[in-house]
């Protein structure tokens, strides 16, 4: 049986070599955005991503605290990397952790003043630079059809499993 064979049997056909251009393109810009943009909000508010992934969703959390297993479903990490990451912001006196009032098995991520503060400074730096590298780089067009491929995107991971 050829390769080809095998391919249309199992149904996966190998990308085109336009197809894998196009492919890179998308992961080397993807990448290239997320470094440039890591790179400024460290400059600007020595936040890391991962800091302003928990700030934001802390600062958005019914009383700014979320249990840990539910930050961690929030933000899409595993709990143990959430774990460290939390003791290290926890060091830096950006959030604590408290026993969980209802459930003495679980913790609770609190935002505390100077994490607040902290958020509330590197916000609007970093939004005017999500503006400049992304929005502004599209036209109203394109910046539809990014929305329109990141759900198609999204909704393909959701439902693929491997067998």
């Amino acid at each position: 049986m050829t390769e080809n064979t095998a391919q249309r049997r199992s149904g996966r056909q190998l990308p085109t070599a336009e197809e894998l251009r196009i492919w890179r393109d998308f992961i080397e810009t993807a990448d290239a955005l997320r470094s440039e943009l890591t790179s400024r909000l460290q400059s600007d508010s020595s936040l890391s991503p991962g800091d302003y992934a928990v700030l934001l969703a802390l600062s958005e959390a019914q009383e700014r605290r979320m249990r840990s297993s539910e930050l961690a479903a929030h933000i899409g990490w595993e709990r143990s990397r959430l774990s460290h990451h939390l003791g290290r912001m926890e060091r830096r006196g950006l959030i604590r952790r408290e026993d969980c009032a209802t459930d003495n098995r679980g913790a609770e991520v609190v935002l505390v003043p100077a994490g607040a503060e902290a958020f509330r400074r590197s916000t609007v730096p970093h939004l005017r630079d999500v503006r400049e590298l992304f929005v502004e780089a599209l036209t109203p067009d394109q910046l539809v059809a990014a929305g329109e491929i990141a759900a198609a995107l999204r909704a393909r991971l959701g439902s693929s499993r491997r067998v």
